[in-house]
């Protein structure tokens, strides 16, 4: 019988030696970058013996240096005491030689993303190690396979992807390829949780699950910027307050690195040829300019000086005092529905000191969501926001209504009913009518052509796009979204209007999934192809996108809450829009959908929920 891939007799020239289980002793990590400089820091505090080797004396001295500055700054933080730090400096010691790891039970490379590069330490360390000692690779774009085929000894190389910075990031992506001996993924496996980090095992692709996904999705957001779809300072103000994240995708792109991200995305593009991972040309372009982000001083952003976070002022930061048209007078607004949504946006409008008229189709119904902002506002004066006084003033600034009739005098109509196209359409026909002139007309669609709404009126320029993020009180983007008819003092009505109720305006045109969600949803789509194709777990899918993307969710436990029915929906209308095969729904969320499993409100998704 065939010994099994993962089988170390798969190396009959030398037999399978011991597997060494952790404490791992003494390791070694070539390549003192930020990266190895991190890892060697995180080793050390945890009791091993560090080799720190890389080509050059300068180099050695300025990784010693970061370790002295992190330790101390984690002492003057309380994290670690004078004697631990001291300790800890006295664990490293460095080399410009690779000789220097012949001792070591492990040795983590994390050398710049090159196979001759990489290929060539491998090589080097078969001749100089330990047969037993364990050879870990820190790529996140090339083949594990490929640099493990090359060694003597394939089953003892993996990978072990640390995040950056890796001090603080939790997750550890071990990787294994179809050579890799099971028992030397355990050791690696219980080291990283010795460490204090969160492993997550996987398969040997490039990008394995975080980058995967990650990268992705900043290509999208490069692609959109390229296209002056929206500016760089609205893309990335966008998917920070829409989506809870650390960073926005332009601004991580110059952190990663340009060129780096480059040489992610080719090798994921060279595996997938799924053009979503066709390294968008500006990134090229950028690379070859040697605008590579914040290590070369510029690259979306301009920086202070390489190496700076700093953002400075350059020819494409927006102008500050640019002309813009006069925004008309708005005192009362209208707001069209009966829902969450509905009720949040009337929430937020009479917050702010408008009077706000609340209509649905019954009495019944716009008391109801009346009702339902009074609890709203019952929940703050119990947490201490609001004084049950400045709660009973702001209800009554809210008037609801059986009738669209009762915008007659409103400044300001925002329409937030269902979404489909007909329903909305049918709305806005009743608003031309009773809406009085010079009134503006918003939707807050998050996914249907603006436009299409703006011609069911005898007025488009007066028709704009205003959507709103749920919840609406607490969350503070609105994208504003004009259409080729909207006139300019409507645009700056919204933008005045989203000013005085606290919201941050991002501005985008009218094409599907504007900014947030043309980026967010195949980012969910390509998390569940890799379920999908077995690739990972929810959980572990889930668990590195929160711990090594610094995402509020992980992608299973979102869709679930936005419902896989509305998430479906929108997939349908991206691929219909751009026509890219790569945004095709996948079959798995369209069988979830037929089953009726929609998330939490049906009590199974992803994953199955106790019912209330």
């Amino acid at each position: 019988m065939a010994a099994p891939l993962s089988d170390p007799a798969l190396s009959p020239q030398s037999p399978p030696a011991p597997v060494p289980q952790p404490p791992f002793k003494t390791i070694a990590v070539v390549g003192l970058g930020t990266m190895g400089t991190g890892i060697t820091e995180v080793l050390a505090k945890a009791g091993r013996e560090v080799i720190g080797i890389d080509v050059g004396e300068a180099q050695t001295a300025k990784a010693l240096a970061a370790l002295e500055a992190a330790t101390a700054r984690a002492v003057e933080r309380g994290r670690l005491t004078a004697g631990e730090r001291a300790a800890a400096l006295g664990r490293v010691r460095t080399a410009t030689d690779l000789g220097a790891a012949a001792d070591a039970d492990l040795v983590i490379e994390v050398a710049p993303e090159s196979y001759e590069v990489k290929q060539q330490i491998f090589r080097e360390l078969d001749g100089i190690v330990r047969p037993e000692t364990i050879l870990a690779t820190g790529t996140n774009a090339l083949s594990v396979t490929r640099l493990a085929a090359d060694s003597a000894r394939p089953e003892r190389v993996l990978g072990l992807h640390f995040f950056n910075p890796a001090p603080a990031m939790r997750l550890v992506e071990v990787v294994s390829s179809v050579l890799t001996a099971p028992q030397a993924v355990a050791a690696v496996t219980n080291l990283a949780i010795e460490l204090g980090k969160e492993p997550v095992a996987v398969g040997d692709r490039p990008g394995f699950v975080a980058d995967g996904l990650l990268f992705g999705y900043l290509n999208q957001a490069a692609a959109m910027f390229e296209a002056r779809y929206a500016s760089r300072e609205d893309i990335d103000a966008a998917m920070r307050l829409g989506c809870g994240l650390p960073m926005g995708p332009l601004a991580l792109l110059d952190l990663i690195g340009v060129d780096t991200a480059r040489t992610v995305l080719e090798a994921m593009y060279a595996e997938s040829r799924d053009r979503l991972h066709a390294p968008a040309p500006i990134l090229k372009h950028l690379s070859e300019a040697g605008l590579t982000g914040r290590k070369a001083g510029r690259g979306f952003y301009t920086y202070e000086a390489p190496g700076s976070g700093t953002v400075v002022p350059d020819a494409s930061a927006p102008a500050r005092d640019g002309v813009r048209a006069a925004g008309r007078p708005v005192r009362s607004v209208g707001v069209a529905g009966s829902g969450t949504m509905a009720s949040g946006i009337a929430e937020v409008f009479a917050k702010a000191g408008y009077e706000v008229v609340l209509a649905a189709r019954s009495e019944e119904k716009a008391q109801a969501a009346k009702a339902r902002i009074g609890k709203s506002l019952a929940r703050s004066v119990d947490k201490g926001r609001l004084t049950a006084e400045a709660a009973a003033r702001i209800l009554e600034r809210v008037a609801p209504a059986g009738s669209y009739d009762a915008f007659a005098d409103v400044e300001l109509a925002v329409e937030a009913i269902a979404e489909d196209l007909e329903v909305k359409r049918q709305l806005f026909a009743t608003l031309d009518k009773v809406c009085k002139p010079g009134a503006v007309l918003a939707t807050t669609t998050s996914s249907l052509p603006v436009v299409a709404c703006a011609r069911a009126t005898s007025r488009p320029q007066d028709v704009i796009g205003m959507h709103f993020f749920n919840p609406a009180p607490a969350m503070k983007l609105v994208e504003v979204v004009r259409t080729v008819l909207t006139a300019d003092d409507v645009h700056a009505t919204v933008r005045e209007v989203c000013a005085d109720i606290g919201k941050h305006a991002v501005d985008c045109g009218d094409r599907a999934g504007f900014i947030v969600n043309a980026l967010l949803f195949p980012y969910l789509n390509n998390a569940i192809k890799m379920v999908q194709e077995h690739y990972a777990s929810l959980d572990d899918i889930d668990a590195a996108m929160r711990l090594g993307g610094g995402y509020p969710m992980g992608p299973f436990e979102l869709l679930d809450v936005v419902g896989l029915d509305v998430s479906l929906a929108i997939e349908k209308v991206l691929h219909r829009e751009f026509r890219d095969p790569g945004l095709a729904p996948a079959p798995l969320l369209e069988h979830l959908v037929a089953a009726g499993c929609l998330g939490r409100k049906t009590g199974r998704g992803f994953r199955e929920y106790a019912r209330r």
